[in-house]
């Protein structure tokens, strides 16, 4: 389920079961409630699941807050939420407490009945950044906790394309709270630089300007809230009349400037780098389950790694071309200023590095480095595949290191799962297991992508996939595929034989008679890849 935007809903859409454990939380937290916001009449709920879907979410009509404890602590007993010093050992929870007091106490306007989803969405996106505004007027001091949720509610998916829609998101999010007073102008550097450049610097100083009244309008006024949703969507080329449905992205599109723009915002909000704060996500998104199995790798396995390492070592190494190179030894052409080096490192007692001698000889080309990134189709036709690929994983992680290569294995089917990350070396093969659907395949595509470079010309890039090509949503992956081979990547496509299947364009398909035969085709490819690079 995707995490909404805005945290201010109508009714739960799931029912939030009570823990006991977080029951004194939920109870300090409503007393505390009432200082945040003036009221008297709230009650909050803290407990993992609570939300909605959403960290934290305010229900007017239950007059209840529910927190997702999950953004607390692993544990309700890292401090005692009765006493104030609680809330800087869970700085990021207590921010969701004061982000849902500042709806309780400023949100009082409804949405109108009859009023297109569009601008409904709208005016909840302006709404979040005018809500905290309001409370940092009233109560400086919580702005402080107001910026340590940011990571929270502004979900790293919010801008999976370049399109004007989701850079209004974007702008009404994070920008707009620098006008609020929560975030500073340099907080949202790269966000701003994305948002300009998918909207132009007119389009995002007229949504600014919008943003700017709505953080005037009085708490109930829903009519100038909708009529400002209105004027945000004419400005994004939207006619609320003709599409009044929320936008949804294209998935045949792949992430761009925008996604790596809030990927790089959220990482330094996180005190990360964009690189460790991508691999925790990857991990909590797309981790095998726990339940599937391990084993040791046998002899044969280690075997065949040490045999693919040195075909891909060969097939760098097999075309020699005239060059030079440096030696310290004569024969050659001396190079003078190489030679002086050398002596003034001699008289100085130290190991001479400087090589002055160059000779001409024959050595091998210089060849980009191979990426190579393996899908997996994990649907029931594929059990039987599933122990083979799996060992292929393995081999492949550990023959990558001493080839030359960086590889990666992908499960896709009701979710996506990240069998082998790149560069690592896993210990023991981890077996994936099977499931319903492929419903995931283009996430698989965009999660290869982002952790290869495929779209990038720099390096010799190959993209494997092994399945009976009946996907959910054929457009989207073809609309995928066609934008990595104009990219320059590689498309292998490997079949079932015996089972119905699609080719798509754009492809090299070949049809497998067996999982040793997908493993052998799998490796020559990238062999051959590195031959003709």
């Amino acid at each position: 389920m995707t995490q909404p935007n805005t945290h201010r809903g109508t009714s739960p859409s799931m029912t939030v079961v009570p823990d006991p454990d977080w029951q004194p939380w939920s109870q300090a937290w409503t007393r505390h409630a009432a200082v945040l916001t003036g009221r008297t009449d709230l009650h909050v709920v803290v407990a993992p699941g609570a939300g909605g879907g959403a960290p934290e979410c305010f229900y007017p009509a239950l007059r209840r807050i529910e927190i997702d404890a999950t953004y607390i602590a692993d544990n309700p007993v890292v401090a005692d939420p009765r006493k104030a010093g609680h809330k800087r050992v869970v700085p990021t929870g207590y921010g969701l407490l004061v982000h849902g007091a500042a709806h309780a106490a400023h949100s009082q306007w409804q949405t109108p009945p009859g009023t297109a989803p569009i601008l409904a969405e709208v005016a909840e996106l302006l709404e979040e950044s005018r809500a905290e505004r309001q409370q940092r007027t009233r109560r400086r001091a919580d702005r402080r906790w107001l910026r340590h949720m940011i990571n929270a509610v502004v979900h790293p998916g919010t801008a999976p394309v370049d399109d004007a829609w989701h850079a209004g998101v974007l702008a009404a999010l994070l920008l707009a709270r620098v006008d609020a007073r929560i975030l500073t102008s340099k907080d949202v550097t790269s966000i701003r630089t994305a948002v300009t450049t998918v909207l132009g610097r007119q389009r995002l100083r007229q949504l600014r300007d919008i943003w700017k009244h709505a953080h005037t309008v009085n708490d109930t006024d829903a009519t100038t809230m909708i009529e400002l949703a209105r004027q945000w969507c004419t400005i994004l080329g939207i006619d609320p009349t003709q599409q009044p449905q929320i936008p949804t992205a294209d998935p045949g599109a792949f992430p761009g400037r925008l996604a790596q723009a809030l990927s790089d915002f959220l990482a330094t909000t996180a005190g990360l780098t964009p690189a460790d704060y991508q691999a925790q996500l990857h991990h909590r998104q797309h981790s095998a389950p726990s339940n599937w199995p391990h084993t040791t790798p046998t002899a044969q396995h280690q075997t065949a790694a040490r045999h693919l390492a040195d075909r891909l070592q060969q097939a760098r190494t097999r075309h020699l071309e005239p060059g030079v190179r440096s030696s310290a030894l004569p024969p050659g052409r001396l190079h003078p200023r190489h030679a002086i080096t050398a002596d003034a490192q001699k008289a100085a007692n130290q190991t001479p590095t400087a090589q002055p001698w160059r000779q001409r000889t024959q050595l091998p080309p210089p060849k980009p480095t191979l990426h190579l990134g393996v899908l997996v189709d994990l649907s029931g036709s594929m059990r039987t595949y599933a122990t083979e690929l799996s060992s292929a994983a393995w081999i492949l992680a550990h023959a990558a290191r001493r080839g030359h290569a960086v590889t990666t294995t992908i499960g896709f089917g009701n979710r996506t799962t990240l069998l082998v990350a790149p560069h690592s070396r896993p210990e023991q093969i981890l077996h994936m297991q099977t499931e319903g659907g492929t419903h995931t395949f283009g996430e698989a595509v965009k999660l290869a992508d982002q952790l290869l470079n495929l779209r990038h010309a720099r390096t010799l890039r190959l993209l494997a996939v092994v399945s009976d090509g009946a996907l959910a949503d054929k457009p989207a992956a073809q609309k995928l595929i066609t934008t990595l081979h104009r990219a320059g990547c590689a498309v292998l496509w490997l079949h079932l034989t015996g089972m119905a299947r699609h080719t798509f364009a754009n492809t090299t398909s070949l049809t497998v008679t067996d999982p040793i035969d997908a493993v052998t085709r799998i490796a020559d490819a990238a062999v051959t890849a590195v031959e003709t690079a």
